[in-house]
């Protein structure tokens, strides 16, 4: 919460009970200046916010019981004065839930050397769309570009936070009002758009995020990576992200009805798969039921449906690269890849499929399809949440293989899926958002260093990218380095 937010719900909390108490120093009117000061500073500092209405609503209640006190009189319990104190109780404990629940928060501050940059690129691109059901669309894509900057940002003012359509789209998911999440206007992004790039060139680094979420919900970790020199090129798999807003206006959301159609029998193909879990089987007993499942079941379209997203975007890089905004910036030699989620497993993908493609992450996603058949040839980051023993740990079958180059296989302990994303920061209530106990700054520090570092040594050859120092530098962070296929270190 922000800091008016709080002195006015402290306020608020403590005067109903000890109002009477204070009018024997202060007169009824001297007392209204308390409240009535704290929240017109709020309101103009700070600016409104519906989360903060049940609070406004006991500051008004509070505003009118102090001028009606009769300080002549002892105060009398009654039935109606008893319903009137439960009546603020419930609204205070509503004032304080949202705006915790839902605060207004903070993002970490990029620790990178440049400013960073962005840029939106829309493409109506040639392509049958085979998600909807017109057989003339053709594929549209939005993307926005993370980029590195010099330019002097003190007058700037900072990215809008999250598009409409991903607004609208994470609303219409949990039942929320479509204005709910208005308040995001007030998140400082430390992102600037439309400011001027760097002198290049960068490496460039494609980005797939979670199947249904927020294709924009993941500044916290792209923004350090680019205050650290890379160009980060932010897919928006559309029809299968919460919303992607065009720039006529339109906004097309995650089609739940194609969700229901290819997930339709999906259940019968995985069942197998979590029954040999749970029975106990071996490594060795549950290798083939594994690999039968993860090669057939539905997610992996997914994943080679947004493959193809990303492929479709490398081929473009060479034509924005000699006109645009990214002209002479991006070092076509420096390709990598990462998602997050089934993006992760994207990401997986691309790595296997192109091989302009010099280093890939994968962010705690299943690896579905036929890497469980195959090895990579290029260095490859595993990074998963801290999920329970009973989970089923099905990418310990898939990178079975793992790569003839590095593979670093790591856990970012005490976390949860949605730990990679800024969802710590938009829900930091672990029960409502299925985040882990890490302190999410904490969490978002750890993984930005290790992706980061990573990326560093493995794309831009820096030697001086230590990963084994990275892995020893965290209680909460596990590490097996697996170097080519003879050696294999803890840390």
């Amino acid at each position: 919460m922000r800091t008016f937010e709080i002195i006015l719900l402290v306020t608020i909390t403590i005067l109903p009970f000890f109002k009477r108490s204070i009018t024997k120093y202060l007169t009824p009117k001297q007392l209204l200046i308390v409240p009535g000061a704290i929240v017109l500073i709020q309101l103009l500092l700070e600016g409104i916010r519906w989360q903060m209405i049940p609070a406004y609503l006991v500051t008004i209640i509070l505003l009118w019981r102090i001028l009606m006190i009769d300080t002549s009189q002892k105060a009398r319990f009654s039935f109606l004065r008893i319903i009137g104190f439960l009546g603020i109780v419930i609204l205070l404990f509503f004032g304080w839930l949202l705006p915790n629940a839902l605060p207004v928060f903070t993002l970490p501050e990029p620790q990178g050397q440049y400013q960073v940059g962005t840029e939106t690129i829309y493409l109506k691109t040639s392509i049958d769309e085979t998600i909807t059901r017109d057989p003339s669309d053709k594929r549209e894509l939005m993307y926005k570009i993370w980029y590195p900057s010099q330019e002097d940002v003190s007058d700037k003012e900072s990215d809008f936070y999250i598009d409409n359509g991903s607004r609208m789209g994470f609303a219409t998911k949990y039942g929320l009002p479509p204005n709910a999440l208005n308040y995001l206007d007030h998140v400082d992004t430390h992102v600037y758009p439309n400011i001027s790039v760097a002198d290049g060139p960068f490496p460039v680094l494609l980005f797939s995020h979670g199947y249904g979420s927020k294709a924009t919900g993941y500044y916290a970790i792209l923004t350090e990576l680019a205050s650290q020199g890379y160009i980060i090129i932010n897919m928006n798999h559309t029809h299968e992200s919460l919303g992607a807003t065009f720039p006529d206006g339109r906004i097309t959301y995650f089609n739940y009805d194609f969700q229901r159609e290819i997930a339709d029998g999906s259940m019968d193909v995985v069942q197998p798969l979590i029954n040999a879990f749970k029975d106990g089987l071996s490594y060795e007993e549950r290798h083939p039921i594994v690999r039968e499942s993860v090669i057939n079941y539905f997610e992996g379209h997914i994943e080679d449906r947004w493959a193809n997203d990303v492929i479709y975007t490398i081929d473009l890089l060479q034509e924005w690269n000699q006109e645009g905004p990214l002209k002479g910036k991006i070092d076509l030699d420096k390709i990598g890849v990462l998602g997050h989620s089934v993006g992760g497993g994207t990401a997986g993908k691309v790595a296997i499929k192109d091989s302009r493609i010099k280093a890939a992450a994968n962010l705690d996603g299943i690896q579905w399809g036929n890497m469980i058949d195959t090895v990579y040839q290029i260095p490859y980051l595993y990074m998963s949440a801290d999920w329970p023993a009973e989970h089923e740990d099905i990418n310990s079958h898939v990178y079975i293989n793992k790569s003839t180059n590095y593979f670093y296989e790591t856990k970012l302990l005490k976390s949860g899926h949605p730990d990679f994303m800024d969802i710590p920061f938009m829900i930091p209530i672990s029960a409502i958002a299925g985040t882990g106990e890490i302190d999410p700054y904490m969490g978002t520090e750890i993984i930005n260093n290790v992706v980061t570092t990573f990326f560093d040594k493995h794309l831009k050859m820096d030697a001086s990218a230590n990963m084994k120092e990275v892995g020893s530098k965290y209680d909460l962070l596990e590490m097996v380095v697996h170097e080519g296929d003879s050696v294999r270190q803890k840390i």
